[in-house]
């Protein structure tokens, strides 16, 4: 296929590094120095080898650089975080200053600038600094203030990195995680001005959250907002804090290849729940986990669903547990080409597409060339489904005012 050919595509999963003045302009100035905001000194980067661990160390033996600071949290920028335009021999865990990044990873700007290099029409940004899923202000002792700073994200995320972009930027926001009612009016709030979609943890006890099962119903006032809105829950991986645990020692190949596990695990574990047969307009994306491992799930759990001896169901799960997959739960990819050759087992309707900009696992700019080779495996109807229609059908998103060229 031509590269004229190429649809350009809607990016489900990138990430913004929050700017500076993100917590300090947006909170009454009482809060200013108490919220996250940002320091300059030096840091000393120290790589455990059994674990692969980095701890960074401020005001240790190291360069000077811009440190984020909020209540016992110290926490620079890796170069791997925001590496767009760095090249690969270059990708480490470094700490990088902001005038040492690329724009894009924090200005509006840039940013279109950028996704125009790349042919990308629309991208949906995780957090950075508040980690995937705000566990930043679950984990703080202030939850007074932690509130007032999540709302104040939402309301940067909307208001100025959405906003100016002409609906290029997708609004997804946080949610106070330890204060289900709150985030079920924050959920509410939000969605009455178009933000699509919160941040979820993939496996909230590893958070030590109560679980989606759990007898409390703890997150039935967010299920019941999500479902009332029609806001997508979005849960990328390592958003439970927690990474599949590899041996002592082994090679960082390991880990990197085995980043889908928790995605994994928490959709079999949504799949069984009955709350997909609950809430009839909720659902869930599983972000940067790829999507080759999903076929085989899918054929598992329908197994187990016919042997309920030994399965112990829900009772409002009446069908397949398959069965809930189409319209409720979305699988993304930036590169898999495993799970594209499967894809009707999966369901075509229920694949995204990712560039992952700026980390390190981004495609940009090249991504047209993972485009070409998922091209010569589907038709031009799937094609355009897996870039663009898809992501639009499940955002409720209507073409741009002016066309892109």
């Amino acid at each position: 296929m031509a590269e004229r050919d190429i649809p350009w595509h809607i990016s489900v999963d990138d990430h913004v590094v929050e700017p500076p003045g993100l917590w300090w302009d947006r909170l009454p100035a009482a809060d200013r120095e108490r919220g996250p905001h940002v320091v300059r000194d030096t840091c000393e980067t120290v790589n455990e080898r059994e674990t692969l661990r980095v701890n960074y160390v401020k005001g240790g033996d190291g360069p000077a650089t811009d440190w984020w600071v909020y209540e016992d949290l110290a926490k620079p920028v890796p170069i791997v975080v925001a590496c767009a335009g760095i090249p690969v021999e270059q990708h480490n865990t470094d700490p990088i200053n902001y005038a040492d990044m690329r724009p894009g990873c924090y200005q509006v700007a840039p940013r279109l600038e950028d996704m125009d290099l790349n042919r990308t029409e629309r991208s949906l940004c995780f957090p950075f600094i508040p980690r995937f899923c705000g566990q930043m202000f679950l984990e703080a002792k202030d939850k007074d203030l932690a509130l007032r700073c999540v709302k104040a994200y939402n309301d940067w995320m909307i208001e100025e990195w959405c906003a100016p972009s002409g609906g290029r930027l997708l609004p997804l926001g946080l949610i106070p995680l330890w204060d289900p009612p709150a985030a079920a009016e924050e959920i509410r709030r939000n969605a009455a001005r178009g933000m699509l979609a919160i941040t979820f943890p993939e496996m909230p006890h590893h958070l030590r959250l109560p679980s989606i099962h759990h007898p409390s119903g703890y997150w039935t006032p967010v299920f019941e907002a999500v479902d009332e809105t029609g806001t997508v829950l979005c849960m990328h991986i390592g958003s439970g804090s927690r990474m599949v645990e590899t041996s002592p020692y082994a090679p960082r190949a390991a880990n990197t290849a085995m980043t889908f596990a928790m995605a994994q695990l928490s959709m079999v574990e949504w799949l069984v729940s009955g709350l997909l047969a609950r809430y009839g307009n909720l659902k869930i994306t599983y972000s940067e986990s790829q999507i080759g491992w999903m076929p085989f799930i899918l054929e598992r759990l329908d197994n187990c669903f016919h042997h309920p001896a030994y399965a112990e169901l829900p009772d409002v799960i009446t069908q397949p547990p398959s069965s809930y997959v189409p319209g409720r739960v979305y699988g993304c990819f930036f590169d898999d080409t495993t799970g594209v050759r499967n894809r009707d087992t999966i369901g075509v309707g229920q694949l995204l597409f990712e560039v992952d900009y700026p980390h390190q696992d981004t495609t940009w700019p090249h991504t047209a060339k993972v485009i070409e080779r998922i091209a010569e495996q589907v038709t031009d109807a799937e094609l355009h489904a897996i870039l663009r229609t898809n992501a639009m059908g499940l955002f409720g998103l209507k073409p741009l005012a002016a066309a892109l060229r």
